[in-house]
């Protein structure tokens, strides 16, 4: 199938903000009332995007950029509320349980350890035969059965990666899954109960969402985790020994930021395995995404013309060396799957000619961070007038310091050239004014962190790349989101042509 170039999308703008950082009563944001008064918000403050991060079950260190499956949902944001009038759970059951102590910060280990005990509650008084949950499981059978015995397995061995467990699992022998899934009957129709409903859920805020003139922008790591039911159920497709363990894995090599590069240590793909077969196994992600976003941003897209490849065992990125990509073959693969469905290209980094040009085929829109502009003169290509329209601009992206943290530790000759490129006469002035610098660019799409409009410090940051520890924790308040911050949104959204005047939402429903 020939590649299809992409139109560009239309003028717009949105905001950038996890489902885990919804204010809600249970301890994470979750699909239920916060996240419609949300969308609610976004319309009033003539928004028409919201941008998330990866929606998939999160393992150790609690990444959405490292899960358990590029295809299932994550648990935690099942709505207990939403479960309570659907008669799962009783009136005020969710709430005797702890889910943390600030609610500013989501505490991942009390989530983990309490959560799942809610959910298998209310699993124990869910209608197993259920028309809907059947019909749900059978049009999933691709990737839900895999992934419902892989959880129940990594429940059984303790929440060890499936690298860790008896060999005749680890390598998939057949008689071992036959007795496995036996086994293991019950506990993998919870886990096909906690995807319904996740999907369920996120279905309806989506369609919601939608009814508002809301769009929403997801998120994809071009690279699974190691520890996935993807990687143990096709590890043909990966680079892999015939052992099953790694042989080669991802990261990026050495530069001015890092003098050893960075080790991913994500499985690499058989590229040439994968193309044999049609990409299906890609085809059938990319279907999947489409099922959950109205535009899909590609992490790294760089990777899909080249790529790093790093000698597992290695402990650093040196050593490893550049390797060819699919390019065109595999983009017209995901067309073939998405259809008219917009996809958005992550090209941060070093780009070469060559990703260049595939961009230019592709018609995919790359990305502008005005976080990076103020550091080297006007020749620094993340300043808009350098930008070309068909583009998206952030403030600042999930692993970017917000505004104010950033001007607070810029050093004096970038903040100097920052405040005469925006025209302000303080520091104090400098985020407000990135951000209606974006607004007011040429790049079609416009997304703010919603840290940012709130003029947050650091303590809000979202992510500090290669840390562990202290990431995806930060949350709304209830009350931050006030009518004079919509109003304010809303009239920079409608001054810089983002929103047109008879497009503007109407008043909450």
């Amino acid at each position: 199938m020939k590649l299809k170039k992409q139109p560009p999308l239309p003028r717009r703008c949105g905001v950038l903000l996890p489902v885990a950082s919804l204010p809600s009563p249970w301890g994470i944001g979750s699909l239920g009332r916060a996240a419609r008064e949300f969308v609610d918000f976004l319309a009033s403050a003539g928004q028409t995007c919201w941008q998330v991060l990866p929606l998939g079950p999160t393992s150790y260190g609690d990444s959405p950029y490292q899960s358990f499956s590029a295809f299932a949902g994550n648990p935690y944001f099942i709505d207990p509320g939403v479960l309570e009038e659907e008669g799962l759970l009783l009136p005020g059951e969710a709430e005797g349980w702890d889910w943390g102590k600030d609610p500013a910060r989501v505490d991942y280990a009390v989530i983990y350890q309490n959560r799942f005990h809610l959910l298998r509650l209310a699993f124990s008084r869910s209608n197993r035969g259920d028309p809907e949950l059947m019909e749900f499981i059978d049009a999933r059978k691709v990737w839900l059965e895999d992934y419902c015995l892989y959880m129940a397995l990594k429940e059984r061995y303790g929440g060890r990666s499936w690298q860790q467990w008896p060999d005749p699992l680890r390598l998939r022998q057949p008689k071992a899954l036959a007795q496995a899934q036996k086994e293991l009957e019950e506990e993998m129709a919870f886990w096909a109960f906690c995807q319904y409903h996740f999907f369920r859920q996120w279905r309806r805020i989506k369609e919601y969402a939608n009814s508002r003139g809301i769009a929403v922008i997801g998120d994809i790591p071009i690279y699974v985790a190691m520890d996935s039911a993807d990687v143990w159920v096709h590890g043909e497709q990966f680079q892999l020994d015939e052992d099953r363990r790694p042989t080669h894995v991802a990261g990026v090599p050495p530069d001015l930021f890092s003098a050893t590069g960075q080790l991913w240590g994500n499985p690499l793909y058989r590229w040439d395995v994968m193309e044999a077969d049609g990409f299906s196994w890609w085809k059938a992600r990319m279907a999947a995404q489409g099922e959950l976003y109205d535009i899909i941003r590609i992490d790294h897209f760089i990777g899909i013309v080249n790529y790093y490849s790093i000698p597992a065992g290695n402990e650093t990125a040196i050593g490893g060396k550049w390797m060819p990509g699919p390019g065109d073959k595999l983009l017209a693969a995901i067309h073939e799957s998405l259809g008219e469905q917009r996809i958005i290209a992550e090209d941060l980094g070093v780009v070469t000619a060559p990703v260049r040009r595939l961009q230019q085929r592709s018609g995919y829109p790359g990305m502008k961070v005005l976080s990076f502009a103020f550091d080297s003169g006007s020749g620094n290509p993340y300043l808009p007038h350098c930008y070309e329209k068909n583009s998206v601009v952030y403030a600042g992206t999930h692993d970017n310091q917000t505004l104010v943290g950033l001007f607070g530790r810029m050093p004096r000759k970038a903040l100097a050239f920052a405040r005469d490129y925006l025209n302000v006469r303080t520091n104090k002035q400098l985020p407000r004014a990135v951000i209606r610098c974006a607004m007011a660019s040429v790049a079609d799409t416009a997304v703010i962190q919603m840290q940012d409009w709130l003029e947050l410090d650091d303590t809000a940051r979202t992510n500090t790349p290669s840390t562990l520890g202290e990431n995806w924790m930060w949350r709304l308040l209830p009350g931050q989101l006030t009518k004079d911050l919509a109003a304010e949104m809303k009239h920079l959204a409608l001054l810089y042509g983002r929103l047109a005047p008879e497009e503007e939402q109407k008043e909450e429903p």
